[in-house]
């Protein structure tokens, strides 16, 4: 009996020693990147400067973006230890709602490499996303189309998650002629630029933007331009867009839509296989073209036209006026 109680003993001693000489399960990695086909239609957001603060280390993670995304594989956090679910959300501003769609999130190492880049360790476009990160400091960028924020979170036991403030707002514009004569939108583009004192030190911040688009954006002062058609109709200014809201605005235009037409009399068909050049007042080659009614947007002005066919040249001044479209007959003999 005493034997027996001894073996049991033993049996009972062995096994957690077995335990522990095996092998702990390998700690999960990060997310991996799950690519860019779900942002912004294929394309790799751009993260765009600070349109206020010139925010350096915001700079420093766009070019990191913009150089290389590394992948988990290749990548290792700050430091070890068992990884913890981290639970990463976002509001427009302090005290809003969490967002809840149109977020993309990334996780970077905070140690650079050789190339000076920053290690990527995770993304995801869930708008409140969860990554198994281990024990360590990290960079956490969120973006909400052109609106962007960075933050370092140092993440330890005990630790489940954060929440950004991206502080942003948003833009919808619109144009008109002067006189709220409507432009038809396939007419219409818009550019925005961070503010600054001229066009050297503006930073693009999106372009080719339709009009009515919504365009998520930090809050700041921002430099508009309106471009009405393909030439020298445009429009600037400067609009403030503020957390949590809106800016809706209407930026007016004094130009027209001009037609063209060779003529041999007044009211007369168009003549074809016409060169035309047209030149401001300065003397600046805007158009050129081959055609025979030809149609282009010109802002308010004097201008002269050249219409050459054959070894034959006519030409004319008109001037443009803001309002509706007009038709400029250029004669092929004087009337």
């Amino acid at each position: 009996m005493r034997r027996l109680l001894i073996l049991l003993i033993l049996i009972s001693l062995a096994a957690p020693l077995a335990a522990f000489g095996q092998e702990m399960p390998p700690i999960p990695r990060p997310r991996p990147d799950r690519g860019d086909e779900v942002v912004q239609q294929g394309v790799q957001p751009e993260v765009p400067a600070d349109a206020e603060h010139g925010n350096a280390a915001l700079n420093a993670l766009a070019e990191a973006l913009r150089t290389r995304e590394q992948t988990p594989e290749t990548s290792s956090p700050t430091a070890g230890g068992p990884p913890l679910a981290i639970t990463l959300s976002a509001k427009i501003f302090e005290g809003g709602a969490i967002i809840p769609d149109g977020l993309v999130w990334r996780v970077f190492d905070t140690k650079t490499d050789a190339t000076g880049a920053l290690a990527l360790l995770g993304k995801s476009t869930d708008s409140i996303a969860v990554f198994n990160l281990s024990p360590g400091d990290y960079v956490v960028h969120v973006a909400y189309g052109r609106s962007q924020a960075t933050d370092t979170m140092h993440i330890e036991p005990g630790i489940t998650g954060k929440t950004m403030v991206l502080d942003s707002g948003a833009l919808r514009l619109g144009a008109a002629i002067t006189g709220d004569i409507p432009i038809p939108a396939k007419d219409l583009k818009f550019d925005i630029y961070a503010s600054g004192d001229g066009d050297h030190d503006r930073v693009l911040v999106a372009d080719n933007i339709a009009p009515g688009d919504t365009v998520h954006l930090n809050a700041g002062v921002y430099h508009i331009i309106s471009r009405f058609g393909k030439y020298n109709a445009l429009v600037r200014a400067d609009l403030r867009v503020d957390p949590g809201q809106i800016t809706d605005a209407t930026l007016y235009h004094r130009a027209s839509r001009v037609s063209l037409k060779l003529v041999s009399d007044p009211g007369g068909e168009a003549i074809a296989d016409v060169e035309w050049t047209i030149r401001t007042a300065e003397g600046d080659v805007i158009y050129a073209s081959v055609g025979a009614f030809p149609a282009l947007i010109l802002e308010e002005g004097d201008y002269s036209v050249i219409a050459k066919r054959g070894n034959n040249v006519y030409n004319r001044d008109f001037n443009v006026h803001a309002g509706s479209p007009s038709e400029i007959e250029v004669l092929t003999g004087v009337y």
